[in-house]
């Protein structure tokens, strides 16, 4: 096992899903709620990440903050700071990937949310934010739970796009994935099952985590 890289797996994970997750609440809201005619593009945009391959992605994420690109280039000659090859750069390249993954479930909570209760809520005096913050946030907690429990778990498997941004630096880029890669590459099959095996408990209990939150009385269903 590891336990440098599965350091790195599980502060990249916890960053991803600490960042996503007020971002995903309210895009997630704006998009159950909206009637505007830009929602098909923004959830065509907001599901590209989990159709293009990884590497096509990375490939892209690569060129756009690399330091020939006018992004990376600005940001090391003002900020003297480097995207790719970096944790810093893998975080942003996280977050992207990882953005249907926390806003899809948030988004089918909300939208369960029944329209009359917002409006009763309003009739009785409470301001949107107080709606909001005392209404729908407490029936929506279960699409809360999922998002994070998803994006915990994608994140820790995620290899592609960690290796073309990231690439495989001991302690500030190798992650469990990348790890297992370079086990199996070297014919070391008892260290890659120890990892393929943690990293397929981890995602199992996700989805235990998010299948149980659903069925909780009185939650709303995520699905």
């Amino acid at each position: 096992m590891d336990w440098q890289a599965a350091r790195v797996s599980f502060w990249l994970a916890a960053l991803t899903a600490c960042i996503l997750l007020p971002l995903g609440v309210g895009l997630a809201r704006w998009l159950a709620l909206t009637t505007s005619r830009w929602r098909p593009v923004a959830e065509a945009l907001l599901m590209l990440p989990l159709l293009l391959p990884p590497t096509v992605l990375g490939f892209y994420l690569l060129v756009s903050l690399g330091q020939a690109s006018v992004l990376g280039a600005w940001l090391n000659r003002h900020l003297d700071v480097q995207l790719v090859f970096s944790f810093q750069g893998l975080l942003l390249a996280s977050v992207l990937v990882n953005l249907p993954f926390m806003v899809q479930p948030i988004q089918r909570s909300f939208a369960a949310v029944p329209p009359m209760l917002r409006e009763a809520a309003w009739v009785c005096g409470l301001s949107r934010w107080r709606t909001f913050r005392q209404i729908e946030l407490p029936l929506a907690w279960p699409g809360l739970v999922a998002g994070v429990a998803l994006t915990l778990a994608h994140t820790l498997g995620e290899f592609g796009v960690v290796l073309m941004v990231g690439g495989n630096i001991a302690g500030e880029t190798r992650t469990l994935s990348i790890a297992l890669y370079d086990r199996v590459q070297a014919f070391d099959l008892g260290a890659a099952h120890t990892m393929a095996l943690v990293l397929v408990g981890l995602s199992l209990a996700a989805l235990a985590l998010v299948f149980a939150a659903d069925r909780r009385p009185g939650a709303v269903p995520v699905r």
